[in-house]
């Protein structure tokens, strides 16, 4: 889940409160069914938190810093070295584990605060910034170190690098001066913000024929030339698919390629988090 927002939104405020570093002055806050203002450390049990500046110890080797935030987080000590070696391998450490942090780079440096997140096997992985500064070979692999994370479970990344939420994450929440202005798959909503469903068309056939039968379509909303292509558009709540592709072909034609047509997240994010302003 891509957690988003622009500067002094709430995404800090939130992180910190979900991790039980701030009480929230009004509401509740819940992880894995445990209330943060009744049952903070049952519900600290189930989160992993990787925070922007990770808290590193570069007198430590990686070895002894994942030991001793195993038994920080209570690990039995028959368990923590089997989970040192797990973190480890996911991570990508095997060939630094007895090094000393202060060696590494912040790429390595990173995973190693991903490793301390997960040692005891959260259920929720609250992560902040966690690609910020490193090269992109490193920012490649934590997107990969993320995606196997998020198969088993909850991962929240909060980040400004808005490619990064879209090659990651399946959904997003996006808040606004302290209030969800979206949430849903980032598909979903380049449709919802966009107002309308727009398709591709590479048809084979004279254009002005193609588009006068494709307006004719009805709920197609608009049909404009763009060099070879056609670009359509329809309501959000229809799906014109199969009846674009029917008129194409029994008007004769061939349809070389159909292609949904998505605002970018980027696009979305802007719109979503400018037009009030703009609107005052």
């Amino acid at each position: 889940m891509g957690f988003l927002g622009p500067n002094a939104a709430g995404k800090t405020t939130t992180m910190r409160i979900l991790t039980g570093f701030l009480a929230p002055t009004r509401g509740e806050a819940w992880v894995a069914d445990y209330s943060l203002q009744n049952n903070s450390l049952e519900a600290r049990q189930h989160i992993g938190y990787f925070a922007e500046s990770v808290p590193l110890y570069t007198d430590m080797t990686v070895r002894t810093y994942l030991d001793f935030w195993a038994k920080l987080r209570g690990l039995d000590n028959d368990r923590i070295e089997t989970r040192i070696d797990d973190v480890v391998d996911l991570c990508h450490l095997e060939e630094y584990v007895d090094v000393y942090i202060g060696k590494l780079s912040k790429g390595f440096r990173q995973r190693v605060g991903i490793a301390q997140a997960i040692i005891h096997e959260p259920e929720v992985l609250i992560m902040d910034e966690p690609t910020v500064g490193i090269d992109p070979i490193q920012v490649s692999m934590t997107r990969q170190i993320i995606k196997e994370l998020g198969k088993d479970r909850t991962v929240l990344l909060s980040t400004h690098i808005l490619p990064e939420v879209s090659m990651t994450c399946e959904r997003v929440i996006i808040i606004h001066e302290g209030k969800i202005v979206a949430e849903d798959s980032i598909d979903n909503l380049s449709s919802l913000v966009g107002g309308s469903r727009r398709i591709r068309l590479e048809v084979k056939g004279p254009p002005d024929d193609v588009a006068r039968s494709l307006r004719r379509i009805k709920g197609v909303s608009k049909v404009n030339l763009q060099g070879e292509y056609h670009i359509v558009e329809y309501p959000v709540n229809q799906d014109l698919r199969s009846k674009i592709t029917e008129t194409v072909v029994g008007g004769g034609w061939t349809l070389l390629s159909m292609e949904a047509l998505t605002m970018s997240l980027e696009d979305v994010f802007l719109k979503l988090t400018t037009e009030e302003e703009t609107e005052r």
